[in-house]
């Protein structure tokens, strides 16, 4: 379940908080860390220390921060480094570091998860200190039989709703074609670029060039249905993704839903997926999923 601990809190579910934060951070503080051959060991924190109030005096995480993003140019450098004074919860120049999910700590000149303790410190495979920035699309058609009727569901008796799912290259999981935000870019235009690098893979081409008015057009009409926290794997106590999911819908499946998929960048594979709560999807992408179906009131 997608949702702030802010939001939970002002319901007054306070018996039931234990398992929404195992809910929204549970993939966070999975065992072993992501592409590290199981090398890097996360320390195991329990839903009750998750809460950095809760106090834990004896909390000593390992730190891990990947090979693969030292000294890159699109990367924070290390903390304390010559010449890096981030502003923390402000947007920094082109580099966004503010949460959708409001102010976050700042200990020892490091912030902190806005959620809590992962049981790694550091910034692992991320780029950035503090929150990252992602976007993605979700672009959907109805699901339609031979006569080019909406489909209905043999047990719900409502209509079948699809998605374009992409098979990440990394984990072979089934996701939405998302990605980063770049520094000073509109999340508009990278729900767009995301799409068409992990979906269409054209950027450029002639096919691309040729259907980009319909393209610019059907992106520009989107919904956004979550902003906030991923419970990602790749999350530390001191990095982690935060995302705006934007629904585009094709209702007549005669614009994106004709397009033919080719996939690219991140992705080994792309189609159409039905809309199904028993979809086993990549990180949060799945309670993404359960959004979009309440919004078309389509089977779930």
């Amino acid at each position: 379940m997608v949702l702030s601990l802010k939001c939970f809190k002002d319901a007054g579910h306070y018996s039931s908080l234990y398992y929404l934060i195992r809910m929204i951070h549970f993939k966070s503080r999975t065992k072993f860390y992501p592409r590290t051959n199981e090398e890097i060991v996360r320390l195991h924190v329990p839903d009750d220390k998750v809460k950095w109030d809760v106090t834990w005096t004896e909390y000593a995480p390992p730190s891990y921060t990947s090979d693969n993003i030292r000294n890159q140019t699109w990367a924070d450098p290390p903390i304390g480094a010559e010449g890096f004074n981030p502003k923390w919860n402000e947007i920094d120049g082109n580099v966004n570091r503010e949460s959708h999910q409001g102010m976050y700590k700042i200990l020892n000149g490091v912030p902190l998860n806005i959620v809590g303790r992962t049981g790694l410190c550091g910034r692992g495979l991320l780029g950035r200190w503090g929150p990252n920035h992602a976007a993605d699309p979700i672009v959907t058609r109805w699901k339609r039989n031979t006569s080019n009727n909406r489909e209905l569901h043999s047990v719900s008796q409502k209509h079948v709703l699809q998605f374009v799912g992409i098979q990440r290259r990394d984990t072979r999981e089934w996701a939405l074609p998302g990605g980063m935000v770049d520094p000073g870019e509109q999340v508009t235009t990278t729900l767009k670029r995301e799409f068409m690098e992990e979906a269409l893979n054209s950027l450029g081409s002639r096919s691309a060039i040729q259907s980009e008015k319909m393209i610019d057009e059907f992106f520009a009409g989107g919904k956004v249905i979550f902003k906030g926290y991923v419970d990602d794997h790749r999350n530390t106590d001191n990095a982690w993704i935060e995302t705006v999911a934007s629904n585009f819908h094709d209702e007549q499946g005669t614009c994106v839903g004709v397009l033919p998929f080719c996939a690219g960048d991140d992705a080994v594979n792309v189609r159409w997926m039905d809309v199904d709560r028993n979809l086993s999807l990549y990180a949060s992408h799945i309670d993404l999923i359960h959004r979009v179906a309440e919004l078309h009131n389509c089977h779930w």
